[in-house]
């Protein structure tokens, strides 16, 4: 799935060098077995393994990245992420350069994307997304996180 505005379709090329490292990665067949941590992958691009417990939605916050793409991806489990373009959100406070992150205050409506086992979203620069937003109930996930540069 790639969703954007108009206009933004051809600002990036999906076929670089960085997506194909990051969705080579994806379809190793032992993603199941990987240690929480990250791995340095080539081209700039890395990939962190997370075991955590999805909670509520209103417990989880927006959030957007300056530097570079998220692709989620969710190895066991259930997860929902909120989407929505971050020049509608307002900031909870300054950018942290280090985490190369900015937290956004819920908007007053956002979409939502269902991830089951095997599923991928690409969040680009341009969206705010919050992660970890349990489905029916919280449950245990296993998912990847590659973080693309831009």
């Amino acid at each position: 799935m790639f969703s954007t505005r108009i206009g933004r379709e051809a600002k990036y090329d999906f076929n670089e060098p960085k997506f194909k490292v990051a969705f080579e990665f994806l379809k190793r067949k032992d993603l199941k077995n990987l240690p929480e941590g990250w791995t340095e992958l080539g081209h700039g691009v890395r990939a962190g393994v997370q075991h955590y417990t999805t909670a509520p939605r209103k417990e989880q916050v927006f959030e957007t990245h300056d530097k570079h793409f998220d692709v989620q991806y969710l190895i066991e489990g259930t997860e929902i992420i909120g989407v929505v373009d971050r020049s509608l959100l307002k900031a909870k406070g300054s950018y942290d350069k280090a985490d190369d992150c900015t937290l956004y205050e819920d908007p007053a409506a956002f979409g939502e994307v269902l991830l089951n086992e095997g599923d991928f979203v690409i969040v680009a620069p341009e969206d705010a997304h919050k992660p970890r937003c349990a489905a029916s109930r919280p449950m245990a996930v296993k998912k990847v996180v590659v973080k693309i540069p831009v």
